[in-house]
């Protein structure tokens, strides 16, 4: 039997830079590539891990506020994906598949749970959290809770990060807890209220497959964590 690790990463128009993260710490590991457009959804059969990329805003129909669909960029929701990655999420808290979710994965992983976001953060009276007008990364402070699990992994307070999103969660999803804040108090990263005997879900609202800083604890610490838990799980197999 194969000892290689198979991680699932969700199709986006970003693809190949989430795969290159995803195999670039660990020559042990295998990607498959996953998405409504190329209806392979039982690949995730195949998968001992699952990374939820960055991409589109998601329909605020899903959260039950299709009032806020003016401030989505009209041009970037797609319903199919949304559907399609609501389903990955049933099929891994169903299987205890560890999740890491990215950016969009962390605003799609809440509403799956049952929270709400912010359409759109400057609009909210937020800082601008999108990126530079030379289409380069914005670069802030975070804070991490200090009990947070999230804290163990990166083993600090505090960092920076980078940001390129105008949405973010504003009701956390039932069994989600915020363990990272923006100065301003956006939600940076969340992370389950009560993880005992539950499968290793991270979600985080920055970049950590671009970061400048890859050999940092918010890119590495975070992917050699996840990557502890997929070997885990599919040890267990």
């Amino acid at each position: 039997m194969s000892d290689q690790l198979i991680i699932g990463v969700t199709d986006c128009s970003k693809f190949d830079i989430y795969r290159n993260w995803v195999l670039s710490y660990n020559k042990n590991v295998a990607v498959i590539q996953l998405g409504y457009k190329l209806n392979n959804f039982d690949d995730i059969k195949k998968c001992d891990g699952i990374v939820l990329t960055g991409g589109e805003d998601v329909n605020p129909r899903f959260y039950n506020l299709p009032e806020y669909y003016h401030y989505c960029h009209e041009d970037d929701v797609d319903d199919q994906r949304d559907e399609f990655e609501f389903k990955v999420l049933e099929y891994t808290e169903a299987n205890g598949v560890p999740v890491l979710g990215i950016c969009r994965g962390m605003q799609v992983a809440n509403v799956f749970f049952g929270g709400t976001l912010i359409p759109d953060i400057a609009t909210w009276g937020k800082f601008d959290h999108s990126k530079m007008p030379d289409n380069s990364d914005r670069y802030h402070e975070i804070i991490v809770n200090p009990s947070s699990w999230l804290n163990r992994i990166v083993n600090t307070d505090k960092g920076l990060v980078n940001s390129n999103h105008h949405q973010s969660t504003e009701k956390m999803g039932k069994g989600l807890v915020v363990s990272a804040l923006s100065p301003d108090g956006i939600a940076e990263a969340m992370e389950r209220l009560h993880p005992k005997d539950k499968p290793f879900l991270l979600l985080v609202q920055w970049h950590p497959e671009r970061l400048k800083d890859q050999q940092g604890p918010f890119s590495k610490n975070l992917h050699e964590a996840f990557i502890q838990e997929v070997r885990k799980f599919a040890s267990r197999k």
